[in-house]
């Protein structure tokens, strides 16, 4: 029995070393390139950083810009995403809480853009099923920097990627309530930071 129980143990051991030096299957040249995709927003009429230009600057309240949102182009969504949601936000408005200039929500997951002026309900310019949630200006519209005269406000078009479809938030709900929602579905976030002042 000792020399069946000691072959045995031999052989166990044999193939556990084989195990050891089998070397693991090298991803393809495509995983790698999908893993490292970087989740990116840009737009022909906004540099990162740079100023914000007077057609997508707001039309009221002392401003007379055009008001028209700006073309936006992204591009390395993570895996999963399921839908995409634009939040633009200037947190030096004051307020206590910044200042929501726009926000989109349930964009298909297969949109790569969205063309300038589509912020405008009245052009028709978002895919089907997208929804342009309630602004600080009280709109369901996109409305642009108009601050206070004084120091360049900062103003961060976020675009999120979402794991699920539609987001479940009532029809006039709040920024924020959008904002926790957008959040708490978030697989990743693109973002571009344009500055205004007066």
């Amino acid at each position: 029995m000792r020399p069946t129980t000691r072959a045995a143990g031999i052989g166990l051991a044999a193939a556990a070393l084989a195990l050891i030096n089998v070397p693991a299957a090298q991803p393809s040249a495509a995983a790698e390139s999908t893993a490292m995709a970087k989740f990116t927003l840009t737009s022909s009429d906004l540099s990162n950083g740079g100023r914000i230009a007077d057609a997508q600057v707001f039309n009221g309240f002392g401003c007379k810009g055009g008001n028209v949102s700006p073309a936006l182009k992204w591009s390395g969504a993570p895996t999963g995403t399921r839908s995409f949601a634009l939040l633009v936000h200037d947190p030096d408005a004051p307020t206590g809480s910044g200042w929501w200039h726009w926000i989109v929500y349930n964009i298909p997951a297969d949109t790569s853009s969205l063309p300038g002026g589509a912020g405008d309900p009245q052009k028709n310019l978002m895919p089907a099923g997208v929804v342009q949630g309630r602004t600080d200006y009280g709109t369901a519209a996109y409305g642009g920097p108009c601050p206070p005269p004084g120091k360049p406000h900062h103003y961060h078009f976020r675009l999120y990627a979402l794991k699920v479809a539609k987001l479940e938030v009532p029809a006039d709900a709040s920024p924020a309530l959008i904002g926790f929602n957008v959040r708490a579905q978030q697989l990743g976030v693109a973002e571009l930071m344009g500055l205004y002042g007066r």
